[in-house]
């Protein structure tokens, strides 16, 4: 396939993906006057991939033709948002019922696809440092074209543009083709109960899997934690949108850099380093120092986080047997998310008695617990293979 083809099939449904959690809170707002629904109808677009992510892991370890999975879960999805776009005009319980169907279909291209990314790339490293990239590049462009859309036209025409990326993500996924991982059979059930046991007591595994889904308690945080700092130290939360923004631009040029020139030390080490860098920045960026040292110090905080998430995927593939890789994948990836989530909720929380500069802190101390955790991680002769070194 190769890493044009890789970006070509990834970013565009993870971009709608992105998209979508902006568009429909707007478009409710023009449709029904409600926010409140916005919220409700993202979670549907959302919430169902931490369930559906083991079955989607064991069905695309075992298909023979994976990107026929992958390129339908994106139709799927291009289908949901363009039939959403007629919110208001079309009963809401059938828009809520194609949200779900699209959050469930999700894990084909995010978790899922990630797990073919070394069959599609050669260079193992930089085949994670692109899909970094994907990840990156997708919630930078997808919020960044909704607005940009909405400025001139109504939601409704951003929620089209996004249904139309999902379907060429759809287009390009099954003109390249994936390579299959297994196709051993036997109860689904077993299979994914293999997968979380291997997920859970693998030790190697154990670590980077505990330690990456911590720091999305973090990340997941930092929005809500960013307007709450503004608004105590400038009455507004205009520049926590600035802040946040820093950080997103932080993680795009980290990811740029990273498939440039992709790392060589241990992937083991770039995730603790990496952990204790981002942390370290954002307590810094806590201090009162002005807003233009917020933003800076955010951004840079946000450059280290792609090369982390490159090591990670790569550790994660490495210690993933072929016939529960893809499960392995999408669990993971459903607990980053579920993590993300709960981080905001606890960030929503925790300012309300504690602050946002408090808050801040507080979301750069559990990057620091989370490199911390990377101290226990097995000595390089438990590694994957290559693992020390760039492939």
């Amino acid at each position: 396939m190769g890493a044009l083809g890789y970006l070509a099939a990834s970013v565009p449904p993870r971009m709608a993906s992105a998209g979508a959690a902006v568009a429909l809170p707007i478009l409710a707002v023009q449709r029904l006057g409600d926010v409140a629904v916005g919220g409700l109808l993202v979670a549907a677009s959302l919430g169902p991939s931490v369930l559906a992510a083991p079955l989607v892991g064991v069905a695309l370890d075992r298909a023979g033709r994976p990107g026929l999975l992958v390129a339908a879960s994106g139709m799927v999805t291009a289908v949901a948002f363009a039939a959403a776009a007629f919110i208001g005009q079309m009963p809401l319980p059938a828009a809520f019922v194609l949200l779900v169907a699209a959050g469930a279909v999700s894990p084909f291209y995010m978790g899922g696809l990630s797990s073919f990314a070394a069959g599609a790339i050669p260079d193992v490293r930089r085949a994670f440092a692109y899909d970094a990239l994907s990840y990156n590049v997708s919630a930078v462009a997808g919020p960044a074209l909704v607005a940009v859309i909405a400025a001139f036209l109504p939601a409704q025409a951003a929620l089209w543009v996004l249904a139309a990326a999902a379907a060429f993500g759809s287009l390009a996924i099954r003109a390249a083709g994936l390579r299959p991982h297994s196709r051993r059979g036997g109860s689904p059930m077993k299979a994914i109960k293999s997968g979380l046991h291997r997920i859970v007591s693998h030790r190697p595994l154990a670590v980077v899997t505990g330690s990456s889904t911590l720091t999305q308690l973090g990340q997941g945080g930092l929005a809500i934690a960013a307007v709450a700092l503004s608004i105590e130290r400038a009455g507004s939360p205009t520049e926590g949108a600035a802040v946040v923004t820093s950080f997103a631009i932080g993680s795009l040029f980290g990811a740029l850099f990273e498939t440039a020139r992709p790392t060589r030390r241990r992937p083991q080490f770039v995730m603790m380093a990496g952990f204790l860098a981002t942390g370290l920045l954002t307590i810094a960026a806590a201090m009162d120092l002005g807003i233009a040292w917020t933003i800076i110090a955010i951004g840079l905080s946000g450059f280290f986080t792609a090369p982390t998430a490159a090591a990670m995927l790569f550790l994660r593939n490495g210690h993933s047997p072929s016939h529960l890789r893809s499960q392995i994948f999408t669990v993971s990836a459903g607990l980053r998310a579920s993590a993300s989530a709960g981080g905001a909720a606890l960030a929503a929380s925790a300012t309300g008695f504690a602050g946002g500069a408090l808050t801040v802190g507080a979301v750069g101390l559990i990057w620091i617990v989370s490199a911390a955790l990377m101290l226990i991680y097995p000595n390089p002769a438990a590694g994957p293979p290559g693992a020390g070194t760039a492939s």
